[in-house]
């Protein structure tokens, strides 16, 4: 790669057909921005700054941008007169002097750096553009690319095609690549002359042959460069990413029982020989070391899993969640912000939040850290070895000492010393014949309310 490389991305869409409150390239595939897709695959290719054009949403849309490594300038698009003239609101940006301009969209989230990187490559090998095309069995509604010796002559809507031009198979995507040099003169020559009353980026062909330059075509498979109307695509953009993202990490290594049920988010870390069973669900976040295995019906986000441990099924792990080497975490377990020590167990039913378990403990079933007192959150510490029986209700903020004991049932609200027993519950007493009459009193109320009838 050589030179000054500027990505005008569009993403000014009004996003009428989303039905959505947010602009469009806010909407997610694998738990990222569609937008933040786009600027990742740009970073891979050469290019030195973003353009973004802007519509509604601009301050989110700014943020989604520059959330990586490029620099990002937005310009406001304030009219929308056709892909040309959204190309044109970066104007300045072009102006500042780039050997080659790349146009990308905002909503084509599966967009892959090769195809863009081939394009950029054919404009430094002395195309004027290089527009990105894909191959497909249902051409009806895209516009042709018309190919002949080797450059592209034309790009052809379907309504102007003719019979001819509508078998071409050969579409276009909309991206491409512009000599710098060459791309304000070309851009301010296309006119609106068309039934629409819009200036199309797509004329820019014309325009160029018609000065006796040249264009070229790259071809990249449909699915990367499909892009984003309404709900029903998006559903399927993200079908293709998870699939595309699964079939990644089992090739790695990563097995998987039933790929398709099993959710990833774009920034999901998961080692070789890790185990995944069928309806597991990652969110944004998390990494997985060699060895452990991941339940059925588990729901994952923001914590770190080392090798070894098991969990599920029925988990959930909330941010913060931290599980050292070997440790479990059973069904119907929720953990959040606590780290579980190497080989401790909290088998089932249990809440631990806030709160750090020692090496090798054991945690019972109905186990419950109180760290929430309406407005405060409080820390649980429980030590190595530690044996906390089912039940129990720690009070935070409060320790548990290393090798001791909570009894079964306890309402544990004072520190507990290292290997001691704390019984933290009520006396029982037993009344004779007193359970009989409460029965009945309770079986005379209920015969009562069947005589007053329904209320």
């Amino acid at each position: 790669m050589s030179g000054r490389v500027l990505a005008v991305v569009l993403a000014a869409g009004e996003s009428t057909r989303m039905k959505s409150a947010k602009s469009k390239v806010l909407h997610t595939v694998g738990n990222l921005p569609m937008i933040s897709h786009v600027i990742a695959a740009l970073e891979k290719t050469g290019v030195t700054d973003v353009a973004l054009v802007v519509g509604r949403d601009a301050g989110p849309v700014i943020a989604a941008a520059a959330s990586g490594r490029l620099a990002v300038t937005a310009f406001e698009q304030k009219e929308r007169l056709g892909t040309g003239h959204a190309v044109l609101a970066a104007r300045e940006a072009i102006a500042r002097g780039y050997d080659q301009i790349i146009v990308a969209y905002g909503d084509a989230p599966l967009i892959e750096p090769e195809p863009l990187s081939e394009a950029l490559e054919k404009v430094r090998a002395g195309f004027d553009a290089a527009v990105i095309g894909f191959e497909t069995e249902k051409p009806t509604g895209y516009g042709r690319l018309l190919v002949r010796d080797g450059e592209l002559v034309a790009i052809r809507e379907e309504k102007d095609a003719t019979p001819e031009e509508r078998r071409v198979t050969f579409c276009n995507s909309g991206l491409m690549a512009i000599d710098g040099v060459k791309a304000l003169s070309l851009l301010g020559k296309i006119t609106n002359n068309n039934a629409k009353g819009e200036y199309y980026l797509t004329d820019i062909i014309e325009v160029l042959r018609a000065e006796g330059g040249k264009a070229a075509t790259v071809e990249a498979p449909a699915d990367t460069v499909a892009g984003c109307n309404n709900r029903a695509e998006l559903a399927e953009l993200e079908a293709i990413w998870q699939r595309r993202r699964r079939h990644e990490l089992m090739v790695s290594g990563v097995t998987m029982i039933a790929p398709e049920t099993v959710f990833l988010s774009f920034d999901t870390t998961i080692a070789r020989d890790v185990t995944i069973e069928p309806n597991v669900v990652f969110g944004p976040g998390v990494t997985v070391e060699s060895g452990a295995v991941i339940h059925a019906f588990s729901h994952v986000e923001g914590a770190h899993i080392a090798g070894g441990a098991n969990v599920g099924p029925f988990a959930r792990l909330r941010p913060g969640a931290n599980l050292r080497a070997n440790a479990k975490v059973g069904n119907f377990v929720e953990i959040k912000k606590a780290e579980i020590g190497e080989g401790a167990k909290v088998s089932h039913l249990t809440y631990i939040g806030d709160a750090t378990v020692g090496r090798d403990a054991n945690i019972g079933a109905g186990t419950v850290t109180c760290n929430y007192d309406g407005f405060n959150k409080f820390d649980t510490v429980i030590g190595a070895n530690a044996f906390i029986g089912s039940n129990t209700l720690l009070v935070a903020p409060v320790t548990i000492g290393e090798g001791a004991l909570t009894a079964t049932g306890s309402v544990i609200t004072e520190d507990v010393p290292d290997h001691a027993a704390a019984f933290g519950r009520a006396r029982q007493v037993n009344k004779e014949g007193y359970g009989a009459k409460i029965m009945a009193r309770n079986k005379a109320i209920k015969e009562a309310g069947k005589a007053k009838g329904p209320r």
